[in-house]
């Protein structure tokens, strides 16, 4: 009986515990999950991100003037998605051999217009043209083609453990750059249907005829202008 009596007082002992415990604990529990939510998200420095995209986007030509095949390791995430602008894509690895080997090479390479679209603190787009002139890249069967004129590209870069990463981009080429569309005339009005000139009523006889009226003065002829001399050229 004393043996039963202690595991109930024992049992009652734990109970207590536990409920002071939990009761402790329950409103721990509640202020963090309050302040979890009450934290703002930070805001995005957009002046930073942009200059470090620009950056990553205007260091291009030296990259693949200097084959700098480790920059393509720094910026291209290992799962990047290519889109060229033949409509084939693309990897990390085929890119990274082909700047190291020299397959891709240009006279000129200019990054035009390059706007960045800060999503938020982690992700960013960035957009722009590109003029190649005199570009020239290998073809899998080892011709060469010429890759010289105008693109438009597309670039999403997201950070990654604290490193913006080229994960996604698309390029198109421009096929009449700087050629504006056509307008279309404008329809004209139509116009008004002239009224027919009244037919002038005769003469009644008997009425004097009217004074001639005098004639017109003739104005003088204009005189032709000068031809201009041709100046001699030294």
């Amino acid at each position: 009986m004393r043996r039963h009596f202690s595991v109930v007082k024992l049992a009652l002992a734990s109970a207590l515990l536990a409920s002071f415990q939990f009761g402790c604990a329950a409103p721990q529990n509640s202020n963090s999950a309050a302040i979890a939510v009450a934290t703002p998200a930070p805001t995005p420095d957009k002046a930073a991100i942009e200059r470090e995209l620009l950056r990553i986007e205007n260091d291009f030509p030296r990259v693949l003037k200097e084959r700098d095949g480790d920059a393509i390791r720094r910026v291209e995430a290992d799962d990047i998605v290519e889109i060229l602008p033949d409509g084939s894509t693309s990897t990390k690895e085929q890119d990274i051999a082909d700047i190291q080997a020299g397959n891709t090479s240009a006279d000129s390479w200019e990054v035009l217009d390059a706007k960045v679209t800060v999503l938020d603190a982690d992700t960013a787009i960035v957009t722009g043209r590109t003029v190649v002139k005199g570009g020239k890249t290998k073809t899998p069967e080892g011709r060469s083609a010429d890759i010289s004129g105008e693109y438009r590209f597309l670039d999403t870069f997201a950070r990654r453990e604290g490193q913006w990463k080229l994960v996604a981009t698309a390029i198109l080429k421009i096929q009449n750059p700087g050629a504006s569309p056509t307008p279309k005339a404008s329809p004209s009005p139509a116009s008004p249907a002239m009224k027919p000139t009244p037919v002038t009523k005769g003469t009644p006889a008997g009425t004097p005829a009217p004074k001639p009226s005098p004639a017109a003065k003739i104005s003088p002829a204009m005189k032709p202008a000068p031809t201009p001399t041709k100046a001699k050229t030294p």
